[in-house]
């Protein structure tokens, strides 16, 4: 496990796109708070997590998620969620971040739905 991870903003009208590199865990939450205020200074009322099928997360890394989408619906945002694996759909769904967040297997599809 590599406890580096790079988050890069992209902005396309007003969905502001994570582009998340790498391992998500507990260390990662320095990272996710550093995008998210540069998402909310851009005025981003939309975000779409993007990961890819080899990111590793583990529970650590989905309390990080929570929290990410704690402060979106407090700011009234909505978050989306593309590029997981079939595992980390289900563990998403089992542990309800799909009540939240819908989940895309494409960023073209999230972007034609959102």
């Amino acid at each position: 496990m590599n406890h580096e991870i790079e988050i890069n903003l992209e902005k396309q009208d007003d969905i502001t796109i994570f582009d998340i590199q790498g391992d998500v865990t507990a260390f990662s939450e320095p990272f996710f708070s550093e995008a998210y205020q540069n998402a909310n200074e851009q005025g981003t009322s939309k975000i779409l997590l993007k990961f890819y099928e080899t990111a590793y997360i583990n529970s650590g890394g989905i309390a990080v998620i929570i929290q990410l989408l704690a402060e979106t619906k407090k700011n009234n945002q909505k978050i989306f969620i593309t590029g997981l694996s079939g595992h980390f759909q289900k563990i998403f769904n089992m542990v309800g971040i799909t009540k939240f967040a819908k989940i895309y297997n494409t960023v073209d599809e999230a972007l034609a739905d959102m």
